[in-house]
Formats: C-alpha cells, structure tokens, sequence
C-alpha cells in the first residue's frame, strides 16, 4: 500500500470516529462515565503536576477530568469532536480561577510545538484513532523531557480465551468508536518513552493505566 493510499485511509477513519463521537457526545456522560470515570480520575492524581506546570488531555472529550486538575496548573484539551467540546467549554465555565484551553484538533497532528507540556494525558485515546503509533509520537514530541505521559485504555487481554473473544467483537466496537484487540506494547514498547509502571482501573480491572516517561 502506497503511503498516499495509507494517509487516505486514515483520514477517512479519523472523520468517521469523529462522526460518532459527534453522535455519542448527548449520552457519553449518562452512559460511559460509571464504567471509566475511576481510571479518569486516577490517571489525573497520578500526574506528579506541579505549579505553573503545563499539562495536555488528548481526547478531553467532554471535559470530565477537567475538575480533578489542581488549581496552580494550565490544562490544555483536545478533541477532535466539536459537539463534545460544547459540553467541555460548558464545564470549563464552572471551574472558576482554572486555566483551561480547549481546542478542536486531530490527535495525530497536534499543533502544538515540541516540549511544549510538562505533562500529557490521553485517556481512552489510543484505541480508538487509526493510527495509535503516530498518535503517540505526537505526544511524546509535545512533552518536556522528564515530562510525564499517562495512558488510560483497554488492551488486548493476556488471557488467551478473552483474547479470541475481543479479536471476534473488534469488528462490531469500531463502530461505536473503539476496538477491543488492540496491543498493549503499542504504548508500553513505544521507542521514544521510557515504561515506568502499569496499573489495572475500573471495573473488574478491564482497563489499564500505563505512565511513562520522555527520557531527558
């Protein structure tokens, strides 16, 4: 497959998951925020954030982490959903004396310049773009050297029985914007961030949050 071919793929992909996160933006809070809220919130507190720091939510979604940053620190959030980003902003509102940029943009190109953010958070991002590797290495590029980045996603189960399950529903959960069959190295391995620790959240334990490091 040509690169041209690939690149069109993906921005065919990216548009759809924009499509149904536009669709799922008026019942994700009602209908997701019981299951994923826990890891949301432990990912947040696991960030070593400081005052003055700058910190980067890819995915900010509906802005539901946004009230568990400390005040001190400037959050910018993305999303690449404009109807998600209403209820952000709308959120953003409330949170009086808080630093909070919110921008429509795709994760795989982030217009922001390297080593821009002491910290990056990406939470249930990375199973849903097309194309997780460069999703990543956007973000390892925006973070500081020593920066934290923090992860927060469901990934291919190391049991084999669950594992044949999730590679048989992937097909049907893409369509409701995530697949299920997605392998943890892709953010463990990845070459330009150094693997600190990995901890089960949520319910049952099903997801996983994963920190690194940028290496100075």
């Amino acid at each position: 497959m040509s690169r041209s071919t690939a690149a069109d793929r993906a921005a065919i992909e990216s548009r759809r998951v924009e499509r149904v996160y536009n669709v799922l933006a008026r019942v994700y809070d009602g209908g997701f925020d019981w299951a994923l809220g826990p890891g949301r919130r432990q990912a947040v507190q696991s960030l070593p954030i400081r005052a003055g720091d700058r910190v980067l939510e890819v995915g900010v979604g509906t802005g539901l982490s946004l009230p568990f940053y400390p005040e001190g620190c400037s959050v910018s959030g993305v999303d690449i959903s404009e109807p998600m980003l209403d209820q952000a902003r709308e959120r953003a509102e409330e949170l009086e004396g808080r630093s909070i940029d919110l921008r429509v943009m795709d994760a795989h190109e982030l217009s922001y310049g390297d080593a821009t953010f002491d910290h990056v958070l990406a939470p249930y991002v990375i199973s849903v773009v097309p194309e997780p590797g460069r999703v990543m290495a956007e973000m390892a590029r925006v973070c500081k050297p020593g920066g934290t980045v923090i992860v927060v996603n469901h990934f291919r189960s190391r049991r084999r029985p669950l594992r044949a399950i999730e590679k048989i529903l992937t097909p049907a959960s893409q369509w409701i914007g995530f697949r299920l069959d997605l392998p943890v190295e892709i953010v463990t391995e990845f070459p330009e961030l150094t693997f600190v620790r990995e901890q089960s959240v949520n319910l049952f334990g099903l997801w996983r949050l994963i920190e690194l490091q940028r290496p100075v």
